[in-house]
């Protein structure tokens, strides 16, 4: 498991996440791509945890949805069920867990203070951290996709499953979008990544 993990991870965070792995039980699965999610948690009805972590990710997104999903199985055991999966138990967990990775030995020094500042108030997603999210990007293998906020209002553009929209204006944090076939208006995170139709 040593030498699948460091295929993943970061040298550094080899060592300290086996010992997560061994001490909590986890069955970890790295699965294809999934659009909706880079990881998943789930309690198996032979009571084994198990994890999947998308094997798409780049070194340091696939330590951060580790962690974070580790922190789900951490906050359900020792909080109950019933509390809600990105609440503040939650979020104290996965500060905890977290910290002990957050230095130069583990993450490049131009990431480390983006983590500084997304764990004072971990959300639900590093995707929705729009200035995590682009430092983290720098380290994905090239692709040609452009980020929202990368493209010019009124352009179009087309996400995963082929859907074109029209790019419209901010509000608050969001980009308003219009579904080309629709009319339909949707927002989009900043950071999302598609199709820029030039």
């Amino acid at each position: 498991m040593d030498s699948t993990l460091a295929k993943y991870l970061p040298e550094g965070a080899v060592r300290p996440v086996m010992g997560m792995i061994e001490a909590y039980q986890i069955q970890l699965k790295i699965v294809n791509q999934r659009q909706s999610k880079h990881g998943d948690y789930r309690l198996l009805p032979d009571g084994f945890h198990q994890i999947t972590v998308n094997a798409n990710l780049n070194k340091y997104r696939f330590l951060i949805t580790l962690v974070h999903e580790v922190a789900h199985l951490l906050a359900f055991k020792t909080f109950g069920m019933q509390i809600k999966p990105h609440g503040v138990e939650w979020k104290r967990t996965f500060q905890k867990l977290m910290l002990p990775f957050i230095h130069p030995q583990i993450f490049p020094k131009a990431v480390l203070p983006e983590l500084a500042r997304h764990f004072k108030n971990p959300t639900a997603s590093s995707d929705t951290d729009a200035r995590l999210s682009v430092v983290l990007k720098q380290f994905d293998l090239p692709n040609d996709k452009n980020y929202i906020f990368e493209i010019p209002i009124g352009s179009l553009f087309k996400i995963h499953n082929g859907r074109m929209f029209k790019k419209g204006q901010k509000i608050r944090k969001r980009y308003q979008c219009q579904d080309v076939d629709t009319g339909k208006m949707y927002v989009f995170q900043p950071n999302a990544e598609v199709d820029w139709i030039k």
